[in-house]
């Protein structure tokens, strides 16, 4: 029995031996790490690197683990080079460390600033240094030129070694000239030229008189939005079914310019069929409705007819309580008789509330100066038209390059979000002009305006003017939100004088000061009124003068009132097409002072295009009359009439005059008519050329002066004459020539006029 035991004992140990054997052999086999080293790190702890690692002491060596492992290391970005290396059961880890950036630098730039591409880069000193990380850089910074049209633009990074492993890094770069558009083409465009398209586009082929504009660089982004004002335009002129079907910009092998086509599909011109209302609303009947409408049966289809009328049936049903609304045009369209009819479908809209406004982006200006535009707030119901004219308010105030304004889902499913993001633009004015015309002679003038005086939406404006004839000094603020209430205020303070001596023989000094009110009445409709307190004197007189003069001579304090009434439809403020605009106002003088007398003046001129929008017929009027309040109407408060309100007639060459001075003494009436076709003269549209005839009849007479010597006629004068205007690079430019051809003998006509000046 024990012999037995005894031989199991020792079966047992041998086997027991046998199978270390096997596992010290299995160990040696499968290459157990028993260490590992890292070598070549300076500035990385040694720590940190095994943390990338997959393997540690006492793992078997695995070559797809080690193969991870050194991805893991190069995809840190702090290593230049990366190996991993066996020596017995040992394993090393050899680093090569990024250098360290010392120093970032740009050359070569002249046309944007470091700032500029310092925010545009990633990299930064004591920020490791990569291939990649420049390379990436060096994208970004040819992006910022290609934005502002440096198309040729060359950016070579360079790298200075110095000690510990640390760069200087310098971006070297060669700007090239500017990449201008040499061409804008079209193609498929029948009913219009491309002149006429091309004016149309915010994009301008370069011309050595745009150098103040940028439009004549090459932006995708302004590409697509001019195929939005291309599509608009043909819709706004009946072309239903146009569309750009491509706008391609090829740069030239040079890389010194680009040539822009676009394609068109222009298709037919419609015309309005049938129009209808159909309502959904209880007690709303379509009559009450449709005299609001636009879009009128057989004339031609307008686009923005059809927006301008949903927009007035939204707000017409918003006052009369029908908050929650869908107007839908349901549009008909018959391609045999080229015929678009439109039913306008009032319909009930889901009940949905705006939950918040939010506004981002704005860094200077005060949330509540565009809060303030929004013709919702939060707790109204939300109402689409509404949106869209505040989005528009927004980006008339000017205050910034982009306004972008979206919605989305609430908390709930009756609730949105608005969200409004802004980017501000310099709103500072720094202004030099210089200026010339046959009237008041050489002059030049300096202006400094804040248009968001410390982001509040105030325009604050300072601006001094001397000429040989006339100088003036002005400070003036205006608060378009006075006491939070859509009620713009503001004041004037002025010091003027004038030299009258060729038209009068006296000089005038006036120094006041004025407060202003104006208020919107509707989108369309304004008023204003004001109070004006001034001391005037007329002094030098000269001893010819006449006796009307001479008695005129002394110091006046005017202490005013007044109110206008303004009635704007045009089309654009600045070269309108179309539309009309009347204003009327009264001002009364005496409101204590020294003067009594009562003022009432009204304009109207009106707009209508001929040949497209390139031929264009104005016809207006400006009517004015002032007497005095049981006195005479001083010569101060007369109607100088000429020049630039009656041309072909000198600064006060119609009206009473002094026969043996010849000196012009205003009128207390007057009345001008004028009709004007504005035209092109066939240049190029870059050219800022524009022709004009013109026609002038009307009169100016009444005084209350019983000199003898006084000649005054009520008889009609008239002229005629041509001028040409030129938006110049110098600034405005015009020439007129005129014949009066219905005049007094004593009237003084001026044949030539010429005016000219700019800002810089």
């Amino acid at each position: 029995m024990r012999v037995t035991v005894f031989v199991c004992m020792l079966f047992a140990a041998v086997l027991n031996v046998t199978y270390s054997a096997q596992n010290v052999a299995y160990a040696q086999s499968a290459g157990v790490i028993s260490d590992l080293r890292i070598e070549g790190n300076r500035r990385i702890e040694a720590a940190t690197v095994k943390s990338y690692l997959l393997f540690t002491v006492g793992s078997p060596y695995d070559r797809a683990r080690v193969d991870k492992s050194l991805k893991a290391l190069f995809n840190t970005g702090l290593f230049a080079d990366v190996s991993i290396r066996r020596e017995g059961s040992a394993v090393i880890v050899s680093v090569v460390e990024n250098p360290i950036i010392n120093r970032l630098a740009f050359e070569g730039n002249l046309r944007v600033g470091d700032d500029i591409l310092s925010a545009e880069v990633q990299l930064r000193p004591r920020v490791v240094y990569t291939r990649a990380r420049v390379q990436n850089d060096v994208q970004r910074l040819i992006t910022v030129y290609r934005r502002s049209g440096r198309f040729a633009a060359v950016v070579e990074p360079k790298v200075i070694q110095l000690p510990e492993n640390r760069v200087d890094l310098v971006f070297e770069i060669n700007e090239g000239e500017e990449t201008g558009i040499k061409k804008i083409r079209f193609i498929g465009n029948k009913k219009f030229k491309d002149k006429r398209l091309r004016s149309q586009i915010s994009t301008t082929e370069s011309r050595w008189y745009n150098f103040l504009s940028d439009g004549d660089t090459y932006d995708p982004d302004r590409l697509t939005y001019d195929r939005e004002l291309l599509r608009k335009y043909y819709l706004s002129k009946g072309y239903a079914d146009f569309r750009v079907t491509s706008a391609i910009a090829e740069l030239t092998p040079d890389r010194d310019g680009f040539f822009i086509t676009f394609a068109l599909e222009e298709g037919k011109q419609y015309k309005f069929g049938k129009i209808d209302v159909v309502s959904e609303l209880k007690d709303l009947q379509p009559d009450q409705i449709k005299p609001l409408l636009k879009t009128i049966e057989g004339q031609t289809y307008n686009a923005d007819l059809i927006e301008e009328s949903i927009q007035d049936i939204t707000f017409e049903l918003g006052r009369l309580g029908y908050a929650f609304v869908n107007v839908r045009p349901k549009v008909d369209r018959d391609p045999e008789a080229l015929t678009i009819g439109l039913k306008f479908e009032i319909k009930k809209g889901p009940r949905v509330y705006v939950e918040r406004i939010n506004i981002t982006g704005n860094v200077r200006t005060l949330d509540h100066v565009i809060r303030r535009e929004f013709r919702l707030v939060e707790g109204d119901a939300f109402n689409t038209a509404l949106l869209r004219k505040s989005r528009a308010r927004i980006r008339g105030l000017g205050f910034f390059e982009k306004a972008e304004v979206t919605q989305e889902e609430g908390s709930d499913p009756d609730k949105t979000v608005i969200n409004v993001d802004v980017q501000e633009k310099s709103t500072g004015e720094l202004s030099v002009g210089a200026g010339f015309s046959t009237q008041d002679s050489v002059s030049a003038d300096l202006q400094i305006r804040e248009r968001n005086l410390l982001g509040r939406g105030q325009d604050l404006r300072f601006k001094i003017s001397m000429g040989a004839e006339n100088q003036q000094i002005d400070l003036g603020f205006t608060e378009p939100y006075f006491l939070d209430k859509d009620l713009s205020a503001g004041f004037d303070l002025f010091h003027t004088f004038a030299d009258n001596q060729d038209t009068g023989n006296y000089d005038v000094r006036r120094t006041g000061g004025q407060i202003r009110f104006g208020f919107p009445i509707t989108e369309n409709i304004s008023s204003s009124v004001n109070y004006s307190l001034v001391n005037e004197k007329i002094d030098n007189v000269g001893a010819d003068a006449s006796t009307s003069i001479k008695k005129s001579e002394g110091e006046f304090l005017i202490s005013s009132v007044g109110y206008k009434f303004t009635f704007n439809y045009l089309d654009d403020f600045v070269m309108p097409t179309e539309g009309r605009k009347f204003s009327v106002g009264q001002t009364y003088s005496g409101v204590g002072g020294d003067v009594y007398s009562i003022a009432t003046e009204a304009e109207y001129i009106e707009f209508f295009p001929i040949v497209d929008d390139d031929v264009v017929l104005s016809l207006g009027g400006d009517v004015g009359y002032i007497f005095g309040l049981g006195e005479d109407v001083i010569l101060s408060q007369r109607y100088k009439i000429g020049g630039r309100s009656f041309r072909g007639f000198e600064k006060s060459g119609i009206g009473p005059r002094d026969e043996p001075s010849g000196d012009g003494l205003g009128a207390n009436v007057y009345a001008v008519a004028k009709a004007e076709v504005r035209f092109p003269l066939g240049f190029p549209e870059e050219f800022g050329l524009v022709g004009r005839t013109f026609v002038y009849a009307g009169t100016a007479t009444g005084i209350d002066d019983n000199d003898p010597d006084i000649v005054d006629e009520a008889s009609l004068r008239a002229s005629a004459g041509v001028g040409v205007n030129w938006t110049s690079p110098f600034g405005p430019l015009q020439v007129n020539i005129s014949y009066p051809f219905l005049k007094e003998s004593f009237d003084k006509d001026e044949i030539f006029q010429l005016e000219f000046g700019t800002r810089f």
